[in-house]
């Protein structure tokens, strides 16, 4: 018999958090005005892991014209 190994397909905000460095509270703001991308799925609220890349990369692509 073989094993499957299931990975993980979404985050929890509060996830989506701790991974960035962002409070909670910010978070969830980010999620509610649509920065980052989401999917409600009955109470909760799910986000893809490509979704927060697609931010990350969108926040950095910002900062990378900006000099000091």
């Amino acid at each position: 018999m073989t094993t499957a190994v299931i990975t993980r397909k979404w985050y929890t905000t509060g996830e989506v958090a701790e991974m960035l460095g962002f409070g909670l509270s910010k978070t969830k703001m980010l999620v509610l005005t649509g920065e980052i991308r989401s999917v409600k799925i009955g109470r909760s609220r799910r986000i893809l892991p490509e979704w927060v890349d697609e931010y990350v990369q969108r926040v950095t692509a910002d900062v990378t014209g900006w000099s000091a």
